[in-house]
């Protein structure tokens, strides 16, 4: 129902952040990575997912995009609801989620509380390949108004490589051969690299 929230944030804490958008005050619950980034910060926007129970309708808030697609597939796996998604989101960063779930690392997964062996494996079974299609663009170095690897990397992704793939061959690329100058290239090179 609400994609964002931006306004000014008139309480914060590592949980919770109030958001006055023009004179409404709305609570918000967010995880501990998302307070790192707006800690000192007296406004600015938030992603949001609006969870609708019988008993309540809780507003959760997100600084990265990603976190939000993420969270969103985390309470989609039965056993993980929106408490515990917060968790690991606070426990990990959204990329370090991706990749534990990617490459089967039930014991990172473990590690986090309420997470336990089962719940684990059943979060590699069942979003090992979703989770390579969500966005998180904030792993790669690009040079302010450059924005060519950006758009590599978003080229390789929609050709269905997997975005952990995509970078480590552009940023590879970037650094052995940092002449191209052409986004057909880079792509065509990063290609040829996985």
């Amino acid at each position: 129902m609400y994609a964002y929230l931006q306004g000014k944030f008139s309480l914060k804490n590592p949980a919770q952040v109030y958001i006055d958008v023009n004179g409404i005050g709305f609570e918000v619950n967010i995880s501990l990575n998302t307070y790192a980034q707006i800690q000192n910060s007296e406004g600015g926007k938030l992603y949001t997912y609006l969870q609708v129970k019988e008993d309540a309708h809780t507003l959760y808030g997100f600084f990265e995009k990603s976190e939000k697609e993420i969270f969103v597939q985390l309470i989609s796996v039965s056993g993980i609801g929106a408490a515990t998604a917060r968790m690991m989101l606070s426990h990990l960063k959204p990329l370090e989620v991706t990749h534990a779930i990617q490459h089967g690392n039930i014991k990172l997964l473990e590690s986090i509380k309420g997470i336990g062996k089962k719940t684990a494996e059943r979060l590699v079974l069942e979003l090992r390949d979703k989770v390579s299609k969500v966005d998180i663009s904030t792993n790669i170095n690009v040079l302010p108004g450059n924005s060519m690897q950006q758009d590599a990397l978003n080229a390789l992704v929609a050709l269905g490589i997997t975005r952990v793939q995509a970078e480590a061959s552009i940023k590879k690329l970037t650094v052995s051969d940092p002449g191209i100058q052409n986004l057909e290239e880079l792509i065509k090179k990063a290609l040829k690299a996985i």
